[in-house]
C-alpha cells in the first residue's frame, strides 16, 4: 500500500477522515514492441494554496496489460473544506531505473479528491491526456472511506455496597475510565457524573467512541477507578477493576459483575473481600456516520449564491468600490465566490447554481428587489458552474442600479422554502451570502435563520470591506445560540468570516483564497451531520454495481 500521507493542509486542520483510492486504467497506449505495456501510476498532490506538485506515492508495476487493476492503494487525509488537487501520471516501465522520467509517458489526469468522493458510488472515470495525437485511454478511481474504528458505545453501570467514605453520610461515588497505553501508562477517557449520598449508585447511560475507549484494540486493558467525590477536590479512592472492550461487549446479553478492589486495604486486612461491586447493566454499539457516508449514499449539496448590490458598496466603475474589478484582479466579491464555489461544486451533480442579487433597482422601472436572479431569468435562476455565476454577476453590475436597503431575510426564506420541500436527507442546501455587512432587516433575518435551523441547510456569510460586522458575528451564533421572539435556533447553521482577514500582505492570492475557502467551509460537514442526527436519518447504501 502506498504510504499514507497528508496533502499538507494549513496548520491546525484536522482531517475529516481517511480515504482510500483504488486505481484502474483502461485501453492504455501500447508502447512495447513484442508485448503490451507494463504500467505504473504515480500520484502527485498539491499543498493547500500551492501550485507545486509533489509525488505522493506509486502503484505497483503490472506487466503486459493495457487494462491494469492496481492492488496498491493511495490513502489520503480528506479535508472537505479544501480543494485537494490530484494528478495521476501513467508510465510504461521499460528500464530498471527508479527515475520515472526515464520511463515511457502514457498520459495523465487531473482531478480534485472531492470530485471522486462526490461522484456516483465514489467512482470516477477520466480520459488520460498528454500524448499529442494519441488516444491515451482512461483512468478509473474508486474512493472508499477507511473504517477506522468508527463505532460508538453506549453503556450503563451501577454499583452495590461500596465502601462508606463520608463521616456524616454515605459516599458520593463516580467512575473514572482509563485507556491503557503501550508503555503501560493510562490515559483518562471518561468520567461519570457524581451520584450523591449512596453506596448503591445507578449512573446515567453514557456514550463514548470505541477509539477513545481502546483505540481500536479490543483486548487493550480498560481500567475503571471508583471514587468518592469531595467538594475540595481531594476525592477518596474507593477501589478499582479492569476489563477490556471485548469483555464489555460480551455482556450485551447478560449482567456482568466486577469486584471493586482497593490494593492498600487488601494488603492491610486479612479478611478483606472487596470494596463493593460494579454491574454493567447495558452495553450497545452502533456506527458513527460521517460526512463521507452521506455523500457516498447520494446526499447532494445544493449551492445557492446571494450577492449584495446595495449602494454602500460604492459605484462599480470606481476603484474604491468593493465591486470594482481591475483588468488585473477580480473584485473581493468575485474572489470570495470563486474560492468557496470551486470546492462546493465538486459535490453538486448538475453544477447548476441559483444565483441572486439583493438591494438593487432593476430596469426598466427601477423597482427595488431583494432576490433578483443574476441571469435575469425568474423561472430558472440557475447558472452553469461557478464561471456561469461570475458571468451573470458581472452582467448584472452593468445593468442594475446599486441601491438598498440590505435585506437578508428574503433570500434566506427563498432557500429555506426549497430546502423544506425535501427533508429526507437526500438534499442539503448551502447558501453563500457575500455582503458589505450593513444589514437593515436584522429582526427578520434572525427569525428566518431560526426557522431555517430546522431544515437541511447551512448559511455562509462572507463580509467584504472595512465594516465592523458586529451584526454578522451575532448571526454566527458560535458563542451564543441565536434566538428570535423566544425561539432558539435548533442548530448553529451560520458561519461568518470577514474577507479582509484573508488578504495576504505578500500578494499570494492563491494561498489567501485557499485559506478563506477552508475556514468558511470547515463547519459544513458537522452542520450536515447535526441535521441528520437530529432527524435520525441514516446514510443510504450506495447503489450496487
Amino acid at each position: 500500500m502506498a504510504s499514507p500521507g497528508a496533502l499538507e493542509p494549513a496548520a491546525g486542520s484536522v482531517p475529516g477522515t481517511k480515504v482510500e483510492l483504488t486505481v484502474s486504467c483502461r485501453n492504455l497506449l501500447d508502447m512495447d514492441t513484442f508485448s503490451k505495456s507494463d504500467p505504473v501510476v504515480v500520484l502527485f498532490v498539491q499543498g493547500s494554496g500551492s501550485s507545486e506538485w509533489k509525488e505522493f506515492g506509486r502503484t505497483e508495476v503490472i506487466d503486459n496489460t493495457l487494462n491494469p487493476d492496481f492492488v496498491r492503494k493511495f490513502v489520503l487525509d480528506y479535508y472537505f473544506e479544501e480543494k485537494q488537487n490530484l494528478r495521476f501520471d501513467v508510465y510504461n516501465v521499460d528500464s530498471k531505473s527508479c527515475s520515472i522520467l526515464k520511463q515511457d509517458f502514457l498520459g495523465q489526469a487531473f482531478v480534485a479528491l472531492g470530485e471522486v468522493i462526490g461522484s456516483q458510488r465514489g467512482r470516477l472515470e477520466r480520459p488520460l491526456t498528454g500524448v499529442p495525437g494519441k488516444r491515451c485511454g482512461t483512468i478509473l478511481l474508486l474512493a472508499e472511506e477507511l473504517s477506522n474504528c468508527r463505532d460508538i458505545v453506549t453503556m450503563q453501570l451501577c454499583a452495590n455496597k461500596l465502601d462508606k467514605k463520608d463521616f456524616f453520610g454515605k459516599s458520593d461515588p463516580f467512575l473514572v475510565f482509563y485507556r491503557s497505553n503501550e508503555d503501560g501508562t493510562f490515559t483518562i477517557c471518561h468520567k461519570t457524573e457524581v451520584v450523591k449520598n449512596t453506596l448503591n449508585p445507578v449512573w446515567q447511560p453514557f456514550t463514548i467512541p470505541v477509539r477513545a475507549l481502546c483505540n481500536g484494540d479490543y483486548d487493550r486493558t480498560v481500567k475503571i477507578d471508583v471514587y468518592d467525590w469531595d467538594r475540595d477536590g481531594s476525592h477518596d479512592f474507593i477501589g478499582e477493576f479492569a476489563t477490556s472492550y471485548r469483555e464489555l461487549s460480551r455482556a450485551q446479553s447478560q449482567f456482568t459483575v466486577y469486584e471493586v478492589l482497593n490494593p492498600r486495604k487488601k494488603c492491610k486486612k486479612k479478611k478483606y473481600v472487596n470494596s463493593g461491586t460494579v454491574t454493567l447493566l447495558s452495553f450497545s454499539v452502533e456506527s458513527e456516520f460521517t460526512f463521507v457516508d452521506y455523500i457516498r449514499g447520494g446526499t447532494q449539496l445544493n449551492f445557492t449564491v446571494a450577492i449584495d448590490f446595495t449602494a454602500s458598496n460604492g459605484m462599480p466603475s470606481q476603484p474604491t468600490s468593493l465591486h470594482y474589478a481591475s483588468p488585473y484582479q477580480l473584485s473581493a466579491y468575485a474572489l470570495a465566490l470563486k474560492a468557496v464555489g470551486e470546492i462546493i461544486q465538486d459535490y453538486d451533480s448538475d453544477k447548476l447554481f441559483p444565483a441572486y442579487g439583493f438591494g438593487a433597482k432593476l430596469p426598466p422601472d427601477g423597482k427595488i428587489s431583494h432576490q433578483f436572479p443574476l441571469n435575469n431569468n425568474v423561472d430558472n435562476p440557475s447558472c452553469a458552474g461557478i464561471e456561469g455565476v461570475l458571468e451573470s454577476y458581472l452582467q448584472s453590475l452593468r445593468t442594475v442600479q446599486l441601491y438598498g436597503p440590505t435585506n437578508f431575510a428574503p433570500v434566506i426564506n427563498q432557500v429555506a422554502g426549497t430546502a423544506a420541500q425535501v427533508t429526507d436527507g437526500s438534499q442539503y442546501h448551502v447558501l453563500l451570502i457575500i455582503t458589505d455587512g450593513v444589514i437593515s432587516d436584522m429582526l427578520q433575518t434572525k427569525e428566518a435563520i431560526v426557522t431555517a435551523s430546522a431544515l437541511p441547510m447551512s448559511i455562509i456569510i462572507v463580509g467584504v470591506g472595512p465594516a465592523e460586522f458586529e451584526a454578522m458575528e451575532e448571526l454566527d451564533g458560535d458563542e451564543v445560540r441565536l434566538s428570535s421572539r423566544g425561539r432558539y435556533a435548533e442548530r448553529d447553521i451560520v458561519q461568518f468570516v470577514p474577507f479582509r482577514d484573508y488578504v495576504d500582505d505578500s500578494g499570494n492570492q492563491v494561498l489567501s483564497m485557499a485559506r478563506l475557502a477552508k475556514d468558511v467551509l470547515a463547519e459544513i460537514p458537522e452542520q450536515l451531520l447535526s441535521y441528520m442526527k437530529t432527524r435520525d436519518i441514516k446514510p443510504r447504501q450506495a447503489d450496487p454495481q
